[in-house]
């Protein structure tokens, strides 16, 4: 049986894998379309550099050192904020913290970066290589633990807008497959 990481572990290790997805990407392929509607490559980071922070100080009053623009360098964007969330993860205060938000409660602090945040930066991966023609591989193992969590919050998640509608996908389709259906995308 593995154990099981910290959430500073957890994000080191999801963060890691965005991370090359990031620097992978050529300049020109920042404005390539992405599987979320109406997004372009660098939407994908732009999301996750946006709703986060807002979250964070709101329900804990922490505040995220800013990089520039993800228009005018999204790598840079990227590692600037990534390089946060990690210091943040790392500081053994941030266990002890608490964050309070009216749609999930009160949460230890790094249980809900591992729990919404980095489990957001894994599902984004796929849609950053997908936008970009990298590596779209993704831990089968995340996957199932993933998915598992999502279906017992189904009706939840539909209901707040942040996930598209479930795409059917074969019975027998693999972990990651089933994960990116359940998500709304088409693998």
């Amino acid at each position: 049986m593995t154990a099981r990481r910290s959430p500073a572990e957890e994000h080191r290790w999801v963060a890691a894998v965005f991370t090359d997805r990031v620097r992978g990407t050529s300049p020109a392929a920042w404005d390539n379309p992405a599987p979320v509607r109406d997004w372009k490559a660098r939407d994908v980071v732009r999301h996750l550099l946006e709703w986060f922070p807002g979250l964070l100080e709101s329900g804990s009053r922490v505040r995220l050192p800013a990089g520039p623009s993800v228009d005018d360098d999204p790598v840079r964007a990227w590692t600037v904020h990534s390089e946060g969330v990690q210091a943040l993860l790392d500081d053994p205060a941030t266990s002890s913290r608490t964050l309070s938000n009216p749609h999930i409660g009160e949460l230890p602090l790094d249980e809900a970066i591992d729990r919404f945040y980095t489990a957001d930066v894994f599902m984004h991966t796929w849609d950053l290589a997908r936008a970009t023609g990298q590596d779209e591989k993704l831990d089968p193992a995340k996957c199932a633990k993933l998915l598992e969590g999502m279906r017992e919050h189904e009706p939840a998640m539909r209901a707040s807008g942040q996930y598209g509608p479930r795409v059917e996908v074969p019975e027998d389709a693999d972990i990651q497959t089933k994960l990116l259906g359940f998500i709304g995308r088409r693998p």
